[in-house]
């Protein structure tokens, strides 16, 4: 798995470097491997695909050089797109917005949020044209709206609607009951490093904990925990990305954005369900093995 995983190091930085993402026969060429299995191995080792990895470092560069104050225009280019037909057919889900109004600070991206009450106190849900943008939990509906207006400060927040309030009882169901799923679009904006510390969160099932340390290996980054620990306390879609699932190495519950508390009881219920799923009809745990 060593020996992969600085193959596909090699396969990053080939991509990191190249002006046209790359083909996926000719990262297979490089890593001399089939198509097939470097799919395979690099989705496994960085949790993205190679294209979804090269689409987000694209992203990445698009964003710098717009937020430095370079034209669309030259962005277009640097960036190897060719065309800016191109460009703007891909800009809006790169960047959540139009590059215009990325380059001017997100000014005038509307954004709908609504607040309401869960078990775990309030709870904000917020939402872009691209998806659920932030679910923050609290115990002062003030202060959740503060955030929202500190983390978007040149957007324009409006109050959801009544069609809005639905996919907020959405989210509060998932809140309450883990099991049933979220099945929303999701507006994630990150690094690509936090890209892939977030889905392999996605991918730890309820009721279900892995340590920062292991969290590390599965990325094939055994070497960035501190990282990996940095990443879970960047997200800011509670729940709907599971930071809530990773603990430390003994097991005990590390710090929580929105308080260990919550974690606890985010935890408990994951785990309570989970149980629940494998008892027999007098209660006893049925474990794999009893049929």
């Amino acid at each position: 798995m060593s020996q992969h995983a600085d193959i596909v190091a090699s396969l990053c930085r080939h991509i990191d470097i190249s002006t046209q993402p790359p083909s996926l026969e000719e990262l297979a060429r490089l890593a001399g491997w089939s198509s097939y299995h470097t799919h395979r191995v690099f989705r496994q080792i960085t949790g993205l695909t190679p294209r979804a990895y090269a689409e987000a470092r694209r992203g990445e560069r698009v964003r710098q050089r717009l937020a430095q104050g370079d034209s669309v225009t030259d962005t277009v280019y640097e960036v190897g797109y060719g065309s800016s037909s191109r460009f703007y057919a891909a800009a809006t889900r790169l960047l959540g917005m139009t590059p215009s109004r990325y380059r001017a600070g997100g000014a005038g991206e509307q954004i709908l949020f609504a607040v309401g009450q869960c078990s775990l106190g309030a709870i904000l849900v917020a939402a872009s044209q691209q998806g659920v943008c932030a679910i923050s939990l609290g115990d002062d509906p003030d202060t959740l709206v503060r955030e929202l207006q500190d983390r978007f400060p040149q957007a324009n927040l409006q109050g959801g609607d009544d069609a809005f309030e639905n996919l907020v009882a959405a989210v509060v169901g998932f809140v309450e009951a883990p099991e049933v799923g979220l099945d929303l679009p999701l507006d994630i904006r990150g690094t690509v490093f936090q890209q892939r510390v977030w889905q392999a969160l996605r991918d730890i099932p309820p009721g279900e904990t892995v340590s920062y340390t292991e969290l590390a290996h599965r990325l094939g980054a055994p070497s960035a925990v501190r990282a990996v620990a940095g990443a879970c306390a960047a997200n800011r879609l509670a729940v709907a990305i599971p930071c809530h699932r990773v603990v430390r190495t003994d097991g005990g519950l590390a710090g929580y954005y929105w308080g260990v508390a919550r974690k606890r009881e985010l935890l408990r219920r994951e785990r309570d369900k989970s149980n629940a799923g494998n008892c027999d009809d007098d209660g006893s745990v049925r474990h794999a093995g009893n049929r």
